[in-house]
């Protein structure tokens, strides 16, 4: 008896502390997780977790705009998530000192080394002003801008007549990653791969990001310790991040080693158009002391980092951009009307069907194009961990060491920013009375992010998307097969969890 005595106690005792805790941490809202004893609120997550974006942006919506998210206890998952604009200006800008990646940064993405992505402080510096300095340069540009023509009309076109003359049904998802993987690599490496062919061949680095970027994702999420163990015995997401890391040092072993050889033999090397790599490899060392062009793994870290740049958020923001505009008619109708008036189409034997200076002209692709980015950002989160103790204008106090992370793909839903008609597709939002382009603060339109880290390639993925719509849209009708499910894949990438499945026909042209 004084045993079951004892045992009634504990459990009304145990509940008494459970009704506590509760009490203590009572929901700001019904929509928000429950934040249970120990577990904090990862269970109510992994049970969202198939529309963890959109579950995120609900709470977001409902609690000002800021939310501190409690994970396991000792578990370091404990986050302050935020989308509220003056906050993001504060620590992207303002404040920028304060918010370095960190290393719980380079710890999740430790597959990219030390490329600029991971980089802090001085390396940093290096890294940035010397791909500023590259990419910036107008032979650069012209190299660039020469490559995503040469692939428009050497891979992208005759794939795109063999799908609607043979009335096939095709991944435009999986082409436009094949068109940015093709390009990018050339951007970098010099090497075109062939990604994008009428026989769709698989390449292995091009699967390798792919897992890299789902074991990232699933690292925000789960305890270090628990990924690591993952990662130490080969199991899950892990393992596929073992197999890719060991594919990206290959591959990206063999592009140096060839790529030394042609330099040493004096290829390549007084080009004005350089890759990437091969300007790397050229550096003038005396300018970037942190950067060492003749380190393997130096070069290794800034090839990868830029594929992982170039190829997802680009083919990303197109596939967006695609599905949008199909469910949108009305809004291709004003884009081919503008194309119309503003550019010098030719026929299409011409190799070049329009001169890029124009592109500027289209400013309702461009509404449009800023408008698939909004609310669908390639990269729909970001993080920051602060080196002091800080206060946010939202009023909310951080610790060092703390993290903090942004959900972009909640940003450009919130109404509170960006109006009652946030959740709608609208390429008008973009546009002046006048008839210009509307330029929106980098803290409220971040798919480029802002402040000292704003995206360097910025222009380059403007206008590369803009040249592949004008060419698709003039000359083919995209129709989304019907009964298809689109979601966001849980990536560090906003990709379609499921391909976007279209067919295509080729457009009548006037």
């Amino acid at each position: 008896m004084a045993l079951i005595g004892l045992f009634e106690i504990s459990i009304a005792f145990f509940c008494f502390l459970l009704f506590r805790h509760f009490l203590i941490h009572k929901k700001p809202h019904r929509l928000c997780p429950t934040n249970w004893p120990l577990l904090g609120m990862i269970p109510g997550l992994l049970v969202e977790i198939h529309r963890v974006y959109d579950f995120i942006t609900e709470i977001l919506e409902v609690t000002n705009l800021t939310y501190p998210s409690v994970g396991p206890c000792f578990a370091g998952l404990d986050m302050l998530v935020t989308v509220d604009p003056a906050n993001i200006h504060h620590i992207m800008s303002s404040n920028f000192a304060n918010y370095p990646k960190g290393p719980e940064f380079k710890k999740l993405f430790d597959v990219l080394g030390d490329g600029i992505f991971n980089a802090d402080s001085e390396l940093w510096k290096d890294l940035r002003k010397s791909a500023q300095s590259m990419m910036m340069n107008p032979e650069f540009q012209r190299f660039s801008l020469a490559t995503s023509l040469s692939k428009l009309e050497k891979g992208l076109v005759p794939l795109l007549d063999h799908v609607a003359k043979e009335k096939l049904i095709v991944d435009l998802e999986d082409v436009f990653q094949r068109f940015t993987f093709d390009t990018t690599c050339v951007f970098a490496t010099g090497y075109d791969p062939g990604c994008l062919s009428v026989d769709m061949p698989e390449i292995e680095f091009a699967k390798a990001l792919d897992d890299a970027e789902e074991a990232i994702f699933f690292r925000h999420i789960k305890p270090e310790i628990l990924w690591k163990m993952q990662s130490l015995f080969g199991l899950g997401d892990e393992k596929k991040m073992t197999k890719a890391r060991a594919t990206f040092d290959r591959v990206c072993s063999k592009y140096i080693a060839s790529k030394r050889d042609k330099v040493s033999h004096g290829i390549d090397s007084s080009s004005p158009s350089q890759d990437l790599l091969t300007s790397y490899m050229n550096l003038d060392t005396t300018k970037y002391k942190l950067l060492n062009p003749s380190d393997d793994r130096f070069l290794r870290d800034t090839i990868l980092t830029f594929m992982l740049a170039g190829r997802d958020t680009t083919g990303s923001g197109l596939t967006w951009l695609f599905w949008l505009l199909c469910k949108t008619p009305e809004a291709i109708a004003k884009i081919l009307q503008e194309m119309n008036t503003n550019l010098f189409l030719k026929t299409k034997t011409d190799s070049d069907p329009f001169n890029p200076q124009e592109l500027k002209k289209l400013v309702y692709l461009h509404g449009a194009i800023c408008e698939a980015l909004r609310l669908y950002p390639p990269v729909p989160f970001q993080h920051k961990s602060p080196t002091k103790p800080d206060v946010l204008p939202s009023g909310h106090k951080v610790d060092a060491n703390s993290k903090i992370l942004f959900c972009l793909y909640s940003l450009g839903r919130m109404k509170s920013v960006w109006g009652e008609d946030a959740l709608e597709f609208k390429p008008e939002r973009w546009i002046s009375e006048s008839g210009k382009s509307v330029h929106e603060p980098s803290y409220k339109f971040l798919s480029f992010n802002a402040g000292p880290r704003t995206c360097l390639g910025k222009e380059v993925a403007m206008i590369q998307m803009k040249t592949v719509a004008v060419k698709i849209i003039q000359n083919y009708e995209i129709k989304i097969v019907e009964g298809q499910k689109i979601e966001p894949a849980p990536s560090v990438i906003l990709h379609m969890k499921h391909g976007l499945k279209v067919t295509v026909t080729k457009r009548c042209l006037v």
